[in-house]
């Protein structure tokens, strides 16, 4: 009996601990400056987000963007249909991030599980891209403004990216960040709103 009931706890704890080691695996990274899509669902700034409010962290999808990754209209969710709200245009009404054109920014990442890093690349929308129209490739500029090479490491819990914010743009515009992971075939997206 005594067996039995020790095997039991054993067999808890290991669950216990698998449990945990699954939800943690799960936790990723986000952009919060400017501030994602995601975060401001997790902040509550934006309501009616659906599960992207509890998982900011989880907007993950194949990697090798712009020639593969999620389909067009699904970007900033990363093609998961539970994150679908993100790629809601709310007719063009998402908060946006006050910048200036080619000044330097800091573009910030909030990490919940490190891992391994190929690079991040920040890809921005076209001159007159719709944003009442969810976000396609034909939206975005064809090669990122800034590309960060990260060389395999694991960055710290936060990480700021100075870079400089491209000239000739005015108006609304979305600013697409990419973390790339280097030992999965995936990365981490997220669009942040940005007014010039």
């Amino acid at each position: 009996m005594r067996k039995r009931a020790s095997a039991a706890v054993v067999g808890l704890a290991i669950a216990g601990v698998s449990m945990f080691a699954t939800s943690t695996a799960g936790s990723h990274g986000y952009t919060d400056n400017p501030i994602s899509r995601q975060k401001l669902c997790a902040n509550g700034t934006v309501t009616g987000c659906g599960n992207i409010q509890w998982e900011p962290q989880s907007v993950e999808g194949p990697k090798g963007f712009p020639a593969a990754g999620p389909a067009d209209g699904k970007i900033c969710s990363g093609g998961h249909g539970e994150f679908a709200q993100l790629d809601d245009p709310r007719g063009g009404n998402w908060p946006a991030t006050q910048v200036t054109a080619g000044q330097g920014f800091g573009f910030r990442w909030q990490f919940t599980a490190r891992h391994a890093t190929t690079d991040f690349r920040y890809y921005i929308t076209k001159d007159g891209w719709d944003p009442t129209k969810p976000l396609t490739r034909a939206g975005l500029e064809s090669q990122p403004f800034m590309t960060v090479p990260y060389g395999g490491k694991q960055p710290p819990a936060t990480l700021t990216q100075q870079g400089t914010i491209p000239t000739q743009k005015s108006g609304k515009h979305i600013i697409l960040s990419v973390w790339n992971i280097a030992d999965t075939g995936n990365a981490f997206y997220a669009c942040s709103d940005v007014q010039f």
